[in-house]
């Protein structure tokens, strides 16, 4: 699907087509909105633009040199937009070709974020003059999006750090549930620097407007995404400490466990002894006496008591 967002006097109009562009001028042109496009939706955008539009596999790729690139035409920049999904973070690509004074996106999902800036860009046309504009606006709220994400890691760690100190649920499962916000912390960072990486990308670029207050703008996005940075090392941090803790307090049942175990197998060795002893099939003293059991027993109690009263004057329970 593509969507085109274009002038008409002092509005903005939304267009949704699927090839034809020759009803619209390409000097009204502000956003041009590619939605898991085809094979020809993309080909008309490349004519239209004069451009070639990166396929899929370029607008995964990791690598920082493949992530931004620009020539005499357009300016490429791939990132990632990050979305909680039950315990998980999902990471949807999103490709941005920023030619001239139009910017063209091209995504595989619906994006709530960009979805409601298409709707207050018809809504406040005169904030919106180029594309350019239109990518600050989108990398702004984007960042405002990752700060919430990190502001929801922060209160879960908070949570499980009141459980520890509660030792409410101290186990596996729990240790298994703090690496997994270990890991949602990591990929938030990832996220957030790839940002910093393509912002700072594009401040360098001889294509971006040096005559407006844009390159402002992405100054104070990349203070804020610096502040984010930190803001999500220490939570990772935090989680590093937590899973120490937790760590440290599961060993320490696990040791106490064992503790009782062998101690309990100390205090009954003695006893066990005698009674191995008496439990031989040979004639032993005094057990043609009616009392034999009886003495038997005491002694093995004494032994029992004795090992107890020891072992609680050396403090080792």
């Amino acid at each position: 699907m593509i969507r085109i967002f274009y002038r008409d006097g002092s509005e903005i109009r939304l267009a949704q087509t699927g090839t034809g562009f020759a009803e619209i001028g390409r000097d009204n042109v502000l956003w041009i909105d590619l939605i898991s496009p085809s094979g020809e939706e993309k080909r008309a955008t490349e004519s239209f633009l004069g451009i070639e539009i990166q396929s899929r596999a370029q607008a995964e790729e990791i690598e920082s040199s493949s992530r931004f690139s620009e020539d005499d035409k357009a300016i490429y920049a791939n990132t990632n937009f990050l979305s909680p999904a039950d315990d998980e973070m999902l990471m949807d690509p999103v490709s941005f070709i920023l030619t001239d004074s139009v910017i063209t996106t091209l995504r595989e999902i619906p994006l709530r974020s960009i979805d409601t800036l298409q709707r207050k860009i018809q809504a406040l046309p005169d904030q919106f003059p180029d594309g350019f504009t239109v990518f600050v606006e989108i990398m702004d709220k984007r960042v405002d999006l990752d700060a919430d994400i990190v502001e929801l890691i922060s209160k879960d760690v908070s949570q499980f750090s009141k459980r520890i100190n509660q030792q409410e649920d101290i186990n596996e499962e729990f240790l298994l549930d703090i690496n997994q916000l270990q890991e949602n912390a990591m990929f938030v960072r990832e996220n957030v620097v790839d940002k910093q990486r393509l912002i700072s990308n594009i401040i360098k670029s001889k294509r971006c407007p040096k005559n407006t207050g844009l390159r402002e703008d992405l100054s104070v996005i990349l203070q804020d995404i610096a502040s984010l940075i930190n803001h999500t090392n220490f939570a990772f941090e935090r989680l590093e400490y937590l899973q120490d803790t937790v760590v440290g307090l599961i060993n320490l049942e696990q040791n106490r466990i064992m503790k009782i175990f062998t101690f309990v197998s100390l205090l009954l060795m003695p006893a066990t002894l005698v009674a191995s002893f008496y439990g031989m099939n040979v004639p032993l003293p005094f057990q043609a006496r009616w009392w034999a059991w009886l003495a038997i027993a005491l002694l093995m109690a004494f032994l029992i008591v004795g090992i107890w009263m020891l072992f609680k004057h050396k403090k080792m329970l």
